[in-house]
């Protein structure tokens, strides 16, 4: 399913100006996988965003004004819930609320598909992304212990935990004034 996105947040409606939402697809991946490796130290593989568009999750694309990828998120459907699994912005795109317009479109399927919660896992040290989730509605919830891989302060492989976040998609709605459109 997909969703047009018409914002009433002012600050995810300034991001949406020059920018199209659209399915991912394999011919995108180069460019994802661009993007993953540029904002994560421990990045999905092109294989793994593959299997998502496999599995029919819900993957779409931020192009900019000449059709550049310049932002991405999967997420997976569940029984009343959605997963957020992977999110991220160019480096070079942060900074202009794209993520804020990324999450709204998240927000919207979720809200068609019939999900109740919106979850997600993120590092605890990645403090912009949690401020982030923060903002928008999100609640921690618990934390999943050894989630991620990581290095410690000697280069050493270690791992890191996962905080879990969650909420309310009609909360969510509500607090960015958000609202499906009408098909076309």
């Amino acid at each position: 399913m997909n969703a047009r996105v018409r914002p009433q947040a002012p600050d995810a409606a300034a991001a949406a100006g020059a920018h199209l939402l659209r399915p991912m697809q394999l011919a995108d991946l180069d460019a994802v996988a661009r993007i993953e490796t540029a904002v994560y130290a421990f990045p999905w593989s092109r294989g793994n965003f593959a299997d998502s568009l496999s599995a029919q999750y819900h993957a779409q694309v931020l192009t900019d004004a000449q059709g550049a990828v310049c932002g991405y998120f999967v997420a997976m459907p569940g029984v009343e819930e959605m997963h957020l699994l992977n999110i991220a912005v160019a480096p070079q795109a942060q900074g202009q609320g794209l993520s804020l317009l990324l999450l709204d479109t998240v927000t919207l399927l979720s809200q068609a598909g019939g999900a109740l919660l919106l979850w997600l896992e993120v590092r605890p040290s990645n403090v912009h992304a949690v401020r982030i989730y923060e903002r928008y509605g999100f609640y921690p919830i618990t934390r999943r212990r050894d989630y991620y891989p990581a290095v410690d302060a000697q280069g050493r492989p270690c791992r890191e935990d996962a905080l879990v976040m969650s909420a309310q998609v009609g909360d969510l709605l509500q607090r960015r004034g958000l609202r499906a459109a009408p098909p076309a």
